[in-house]
C-alpha cells in the first residue's frame, strides 16, 4: 500500500485512540465518583473530551484485533463517534472493511498502537498526539514526494513565518490550509508568549476533501476551534469567506499554479492590482490575500523565486502596482531542498496593508530585504532545514528592523539584510530578489598591511610551486625506472 493511502489508516487509527485514552482515563474517575454518572455526556464534553460509545472504544476493539471483522468493526466505530460529536461529522476515514486492506496487518496495526498512550492526561500535556501527529505528516510527506505540497508544509518554514508575523490576537486566515499546520503553529505561538487558546480565531478553506478531513482531525486533537470550510472549486472559484478581512494571513499556496481557472475570472473584485495571467496563479494568490486582510493586516506566504522578478504575461505590472502601493513591507529568499515536494529555493513575502500603525514605528516608503538563501542544515542527500537560529536571526532581524519593543537596534548588514526605499526599488525595476538589493557580505580585515601581505602569500605561493616541481622530478624518476624495469 503506498503512502497516500496507508496515511489515512494509520492516523485515523491514531485519533480513535487518542480520544479513546481520553474518554476511558475519564469515565475511570467518573466511576469511583459516587455522585457522578459516568455515562452520562455532558461529564465529558465538559471538559472538551469527546464521548465514544462502547463500539469505539480502545479497549472493545483491542479485544476483536485479531477477528476477521475487525475492518468492520473499524468502520461501525468511526460512524459512532461522528453521530455522537456533530464537529467530526464527515472527518473520520470509514474504509477499514475493504478486501484491499490486510485484517491480519490491521489487527497487528491495533495492537502496536495500543502500546502507546495518547490521550491519558499526562500524554495531553506533553502533546504526545501533536507530536506524533507531526512526524507521521512529515514522514508521509517525504514518502509521497511531489504530491506532498498539498497537504504538508515543514514545520520550520511554517514557523519562520509565525515568528516574524506574531498572530498574538485576531483572525487568522490560510485559504490554501492544507492540513492545518499554520493553525496548530499559531497557537503554539500565543501560548508560548503567555496568551491562551482562543485569543486567536481562525478560518481556513481547502478544496482537496482527503486534506480536509486530514485538517479536521489535527484541529480536533488539539481542542482547536477552527472555522475551516471544503469545496472542490477551492478559493479562487468559491470563495469560503467572501466577507472575511483578517488581522493574519498565513499560507503556503501551490507553486506556480497552471490550472486554477483563471480564464473564468477575468473579471473580479479581487484583481485591484493587474488581472492575473491564467498560466501562473502565484500573483491571484498575493491579490487573494490582500482583498481579505483587515485595515491594519499582515500577511506572510511562501512563493516561488519567480514571483519576484518575472515580467511574464503581465506579473511584473502587477508586482509594480503592489509596490508602489507601498503593501510590501518584507522579502526574505531561503535556500532550496526545504520542501518534501519540490527542490527549487522559495521566498517568503511580508504584505502590510498599514505601515504607520500605532504598534510599530513608520515603516511607509521602506521594504526590508533578507537573503537567507545560504542558511539551512542538510538533513539528508535532499532535505534542508533551518536551525531555531537561523528562525530567530531572520525574525529578530524583521523585528528590530520593525520597531518592536526590546527587540534591539536594527542596522543594515552587507550580504544579509538592508532596509530599502520605494524609489531604490524603482530603480531596479521592481525587482524583489534580496539578493540584488543586500550586497555582498564584507570580508573583515585582519589589519596586515597590504605589502607585507602581498610579500607573504607570494613568498607562500613560490613555495608551493617547489614543492610542485619537486614532486614532478620524483613521479618522472620513478615512471623512468619503472620503464627500465620492463
Amino acid at each position: 500500500m503506498d503512502a497516500g493511502e496507508y496515511k489515512h489508516v494509520v492516523l485515523g487509527l491514531i485519533f480513535l485512540k487518542y480520544i479513546s485514552d481520553a474518554f476511558e482515563e475519564r469515565h475511570a474517575a467518573l466511576e469511583k465518583d459516587k455522585s457522578a454518572d459516568a455515562e452520562d455526556r455532558d461529564e465529558y464534553t465538559a471538559d472538551n473530551i469527546f464521548w465514544v460509545n462502547k463500539i469505539a472504544r480502545w479497549s472493545y476493539l483491542q479485544g476483536r484485533a485479531k477477528q476477521p471483522t475487525i475492518g468492520k468493526d473499524l468502520d461501525d466505530a468511526m460512524v459512532a463517534v461522528e453521530k455522537d460529536n456533530p464537529t467530526l461529522k464527515g472527518v473520520l476515514p470509514k474504509e477499514y472493511a475493504r478486501p484491499a486492506l490486510d485484517k491480519h496487518r490491521l489487527g497487528e496495526l491495533i495492537d502496536l498502537i495500543g502500546t502507546i498512550g495518547l490521550g491519558d492526561r499526562e500524554s495531553r500535556s506533553k502533546d504526545i498526539l501533536g507530536r506524533v501527529y507531526e512526524y507521521f505528516l512529515s514522514q508521509f510527506a517525504s514518502a509521497e514526494g511531489k504530491q506532498s505540497g498539498q497537504f504538508y508544509t515543514p514545520r520550520h518554514v511554517v514557523r519562520l513565518l509565525i515568528e516574524i508575523l506574531a498572530p498574538y490576537k485576531g483572525r487568522v486566515f490560510d485559504p490554501c490550509c492544507g492540513s492545518g499546520g499554520m493553525f496548530v503553529q499559531s497557537e503554539k505561538f500565543v501560548e508560548s508568549h503567555g496568551g491562551r487558546i482562543g485569543d486567536i480565531s481562525i478560518y481556513g478553506q481547502e478544496s482537496n476533501y482527503t486534506t480536509w478531513r486530514l485538517a479536521m482531525m489535527n484541529m480536533a486533537i488539539r481542542g482547536i476551534e477552527a472555522h475551516i470550510a471544503w469545496n472542490e472549486q477551492g478559493s479562487f472559484q468559491n470563495d469560503a469567506f467572501k466577507d472575511l478581512k483578517a488581522d493574519y494571513i498565513l499560507a503556503n499556496p501551490p507553486f506556480n499554479d497552471d490550472d486554477w481557472g483563471g480564464d473564468r475570472l477575468r473579471e473580479d473584485v479581487r484583481w485591484k492590482f493587474g488581472v492575473p495571467p491564467t498560466g501562473n496563479a502565484n500573483f491571484a494568490w498575493v491579490q487573494h490575500f490582500i482583498h481579505h486582510l483587515a485595515p491594519t493586516g499582515m500577511a506572510g506566504f511562501v512563493l516561488a523565486n519567480g514571483s519576484m522578478s518575472s515580467n511574464q504575461s503581465g506579473e511584473g505590472e502587477i508586482r509594480k502596482a503592489i509596490i508602489d502601493a507601498d503593501l510590501v513591507d518584507c522579502m526574505v529568499s531561503l535556500p532550496g531542498q526545504l520542501f518534501y515536494s519540490t527542490p527549487i529555493p522559495v521566498c517568503l513575502w511580508f504584505i502590510s496593508r498599514d505601515k504607520q500603525n500605532n504598534r510599530f514605528k513608520d515603516r511607509r516608503g521602506k521594504v526590508l530585504f533578507i537573503d537567507a538563501s545560504k542558511f539551512g542544515t542538510m538533513l539528508d542527500r535532499v532535505h534542508r532545514e533551518l536551525s531555531d537560529d537561523d528562525i530567530a536571526k531572520i525574525a529578530g532581524t524583521y523585528h528590530a528592523w520593525r520597531g518592536d519593543k526590546g527587540a534591539g537596534k536594527y542596522e543594515d548588514t552587507a550580504g544579509f539584510c538592508k532596509s530599502v526605499t520605494l524609489d531604490e526599488i524603482r530603480s531596479h525595476g521592481h525587482l524583489l530578489t534580496p539578493g540584488r538589493h543586500v550586497g555582498t557580505e564584507e570580508v573583515l580585515d585582519d589589519g596586515e598591511p597590504f605589502p607585507k601581505k602581498m610579500n607573504r602569500l607570494t613568498g607562500k605561493l613560490a613555495e608551493q610551486f617547489d614543492e610542485a616541481a619537486k614532486l614532478e622530478k620524483a613521479i618522472r624518476k620513478n615512471l623512468a625506472n619503472l620503464g627500465h624495469g620492463l
